[in-house]
């Protein structure tokens, strides 16, 4: 598989006091929850605002250098990637999707005008017109998967495995990372025609997911609603593993608009990533 692409970008407001702690062999691990509001336009051309919470891991001795100096109500630009783990728990096989930050930088609200921020339910500080981006770059674990929502719109869902590789201790390593995407309408008919092992680059926003199972327990997901996504024509030389260049007379990608809709509860997550 090739080298992949995996950043994320947000603005927000930290919503309480970071969380600093230290695992067992000395790193430091600071935590950080930002919340802030998207502004989506849907097809009629109207826009609302929905809201974003995300929980973000710094490490190290950037962890330190910031714990200090943050406090609920900053406005924070995190830039980092996606960090898939996974796991066994009581004989179960257990995933999730985390925000690992490789940069920080305090934003500086002074000369705007208008409410900055909204302050929610909980007394939560949350910065209104933020920055929810996600970049990824990877190959089609399953075929996608087209279904029609009550109302008659079109929603895909697909998986993207993005490798990473590093160097660790002087040996060269390979990580992958397993992301749920979504896609609507235009863009989720063009997504479904995509393959398994297709190479794709998408650009969305990610989003945070909870329902309840049959067994009447608590689930959660993360995953991205993707507004833009383009086939990759990765060749037997491009390293791709399993990727297919795109046929002839094949659009080379779409964008399209990312919205929420009703009746959501009709298509649960899928409870493990394909792999």
């Amino acid at each position: 598989m090739a080298k992949g692409l995996n950043r994320v970008y947000l603005v927000g407001t930290l919503t309480q006091d970071p969380e600093m702690r230290y695992t067992p062999g000395g790193l430091a691990v600071l935590e950080l929850n930002l919340g802030g509001n998207d502004l989506i336009t849907d097809e009629s051309g109207s826009t609302r605002e929905l809201a974003w919470y995300h929980r973000v891991k710094l490490l190290g001795k950037s962890a330190e250098f910031w714990g200090d100096s943050l406090k609920a109500g900053t406005a924070l630009m995190v830039e980092g990637k996606l960090e898939y783990r996974s796991w066994e728990q009581d004989g179960q096989k257990k995933s999730s999707l985390e925000i690992r930050a490789d940069r920080l930088e305090v934003v500086s609200l002074e000369g705007k005008r208008g409410d900055l921020t909204v302050t929610d339910a909980r007394g939560q500080s949350r910065l209104r017109e933020g920055l929810n981006h996600v970049l990824l770059a990877g190959n089609l674990t399953r075929d996608p998967e087209l279904r029609y929502t009550p109302q008659g719109t079109a929603v895909t869902r697909f998986s993207l495995a993005v490798n990473e590789r590093f160097t660790s201790k002087g040996t060269e390593q390979e990580k992958t990372h397993y992301v749920d995407a979504q896609a609507w309408r235009d863009l989720a008919e063009w997504a479904a025609e995509l393959k398994k092992g297709d190479g794709a680059f998408l650009i969305g926003r990610l989003v945070n997911d909870s329902w309840t199972a049959q067994d009447g327990t608590r689930r959660y997901t993360t995953r991205v609603e993707v507004s833009r996504l383009e086939r990759l024509a990765r060749g037997a030389g491009s390293g791709g593993a399993g990727s297919q260049g795109a046929p002839q007379g094949a659009p080379k990608g779409r964008a399209g608009k990312v919205d929420i809709e009703e009746g959501l509860e009709d298509f649960p997550p899928e409870e493990d990533l394909p792999f």
